[in-house]
């Protein structure tokens, strides 16, 4: 017998537009959240959304030549992570179950082509690592975050959403979600910065900013002026320089570079990172050991290797423009001030590209841009086809332009208006239910930014948990950290900052904000956060609700952290095989088992 009702029944008054989590964001940090939700049995009753058309965050933004990151590929990925469920529970998580052999794994990369990775290798990795989770049914791209507002009445956010796509847009171009939890995923580089500078709207020629890239136009034979020099410039710099008729790099300010080393990794190698996980692990652990021991280079100029890097640096301008001919350029290239104030620059290819005829470094201010090219202050004026902007972000202007309004309604840029801080990075006084990850003070300037990620992600769900729970027992739970709290920790942590080569006055770089308060960086290195993060003192908090007397119970609440720095030395674990390989030979000839075989 056919069906009488073919059609599926609708539900008037289901919305898809509520969540127990919205996560702005589908980035690094927003697919890091996500699958922890999922890890941690929080579920999967969340939305992603992000402007962009692609998971990725600023790796799918970033397409300009040369696109690359300044941190090792083994490094620059998930790692092997905490115990995630247990085996009874993993088989509700809509992706195969781990078995015993492989829950101690998060998402390590094996097969990383190269030691630095480039853009697009990164950008795949993330793709594969959203396929693998099943994320993108949860992801809504070209979407932007216009408001979200705390509702007292309710205990949750609402959060105003627009549809980027035009045919999205023709079934309603605005709605709100409205969530129990709102967790900012957007990071500090997304919204690219153009520099300040007189008739920049006048230019005639074609201009891009380095992280809006036109692949459409062609380079080639084309006169191009680049404003900035620093870590992106670097990168595209070499690429372009290959290609077009002439080239002036605008420089600011120098700054400080060290050798690179890129190298592919062979194919034996990434077999033995695939079969062999120790080997794996302990390639991360080494190059975990050496990048935090850089961060010696930034907190002081009275470190040994604060020396030693400067030094190396030096030396590497030397060797890569020697002779009496660059001399001149040599002193325009050298920084004069406390190396770490601004990012070092990881680059084997950029000092060469000044040995190119169509190349030009120029040091004079900028004065103007006209139709034709840009006027520097001692007259001259450089005639271009292309400007080229390499000028960063808007960094110290956490969450622009999404508009937060907390209980009262007041923004979150009132809230901020002497800087942006938060505790631990993460969590803000004012707004109830809400986190944040790559927040103010958690950005690095020696190591893999998603070490902090990673931290922050376990952090957040042990919030959203709480709340979580309070709400599928038909109550309700408010946790934000007390002001007292939070204004002790940036205190502390801005104290510590003035002592490190970010403060030096002699350079201004993006992690400070206009009045010089250093708000992106941290003041330490990972290994510190990890532990300050892997555990959450509940008195810290304000918690009211009908579950806050349960929560205040707790007291403090701890889990593991993700240990990645060498634990055992290399000497120890070659004593250990020699050790065991002696007592297995012993065992094997105490039974005889070595003796010639029988004959029958």
């Amino acid at each position: 017998m056919s069906d009488p009702s073919p059609v599926p029944p609708v539900h008037y008054g289901r919305s898809t537009n509520r969540a127990d989590v919205l996560i702005i964001g589908a980035g690094i940090s927003g697919l890091t959240t996500a699958i922890d939700m999922i890890r941690k049995g929080n579920g999967t009753n969340f939305i992603i959304v992000d402007k962009g058309n692609q998971v990725g965050g600023t790796w799918n933004d970033q397409r300009y030549p040369g696109c690359c990151c300044d941190v090792w590929s083994h490094l620059y990925s998930l790692s092997v992570g905490p115990p995630s469920l247990p085996e009874k529970q993993a088989v509700e998580l809509p992706m195969a179950a781990p078995t015993s052999a492989n829950r101690l794994q998060f998402e390590p990369n094996p097969s990383w082509s190269r030691e630095y990775p480039g853009q697009e290798e990164i950008l795949d990795y993330l793709i594969e690592v959203a396929h693998k989770y099943q994320l993108y049914k949860y992801i809504r791209f070209n979407t932007a975050v216009e408001e979200a507002r705390w509702d007292n009445d309710t205990d949750t956010w609402k959060t105003e959403l627009r549809r980027l796509g035009s045919k999205d847009a023709e079934f309603g171009e605005r709605y709100t979600v409205t969530s129990d939890f709102l967790v900012s995923a957007v990071g500090q580089l997304n919204v690219p910065k153009y520099p300040d500078i007189k008739g920049l709207d006048t230019f005639q020629g074609k201009s891009m900013h380095s992280a809006r890239w036109d692949w459409d136009y062609d380079l080639r034979g084309k006169r191009i002026g680049i404003i900035g020099n620093g870590a992106t410039a670097a990168q595209i710099i070499p690429e372009i320089a290959k290609v077009c008729q002439s080239l002036v790099v605008f420089q600011r300010t120098p700054n400080w570079v060290i050798p690179r080393d890129d190298k592919p990794i062979s194919s034996a190698k990434q077999a033995i990172f695939k079969y062999v996980p120790f080997a794996r692990r302990r390639y991360r652990a080494a190059m975990m050991d050496f990048r935090e021991s850089f961060f010696d280079v930034i907190s002081g100029a009275e470190s040994p290797i604060h020396d030693l890097i400067m030094s190396a640096s030096k030396e590497h301008l030397a060797t890569q423009l020697t002779g009496e001919k660059y001399v001149d350029i040599r002193e325009k290239l050298q920084p004069h001030y406390a190396i770490g104030c601004k990012r070092v620059i990881i680059t084997d290819d950029y000092f060469p590209t000044f040995r190119q005829d169509n190349v030009t470094l120029e040091t004079s201010p900028l004065q103007e841009i006209v139709a034709n090219g840009v006027s520097v202050e001692d007259g001259k004026t450089h005639e271009f086809d292309v400007l080229i902007l390499a000028t960063g972000f808007k960094t110290t202007q956490f969450m622009y332009p999404i508009k937060i309004y907390n209980a009262i309604g007041e923004p979150l840029e009132k809230i901020w208006s002497s800087g942006a801080s938060a505790y631990l990075g993460l969590t803000v006084p004012s707004l109830p239910n809400f986190a944040m990850l790559y927040g103010p003070n958690t950005n690095l300037g020696h190591n893999s930014i998603i070490l902090m990620i990673e931290a922050q992600a376990l952090y957040i769900n042990e919030l959203i948990k709480r709340v979580k729970g309070a709400r599928d027992n038909g109550g309700s739970l408010r946790i934000k950290p007390k002001s007292h709290v939070v204004e002790k920790y940036n205190k502390e942590i801005q104290s510590r900052l003035a002592q490190s080569a970010f403060a030096d006055p002699n350079c201004n770089s993006w992690y400070k904000n206009d009045a010089g308060l250093i708000t992106n960086n941290w003041c330490d290195a990972v290994v510190p956060y990890q532990k300050l993060t892997n555990s959450i003192r509940w008195d810290e908090f304000e918690i009211s609700g009908s579950g806050a007397e349960g929560v205040a119970r707790e007291g403090k609440t701890s889990w593991p952290r993700v240990i990645e720095e060498t634990q055992v030395s290399n000497a120890m674990i070659l004593i250990g095989l020699i050790t065991a390989a002696g007592a297995v030979t012993a065992g094997l000839l105490a039974r005889g088992s070595l003796k010639k075989p029988l004959r029958y």
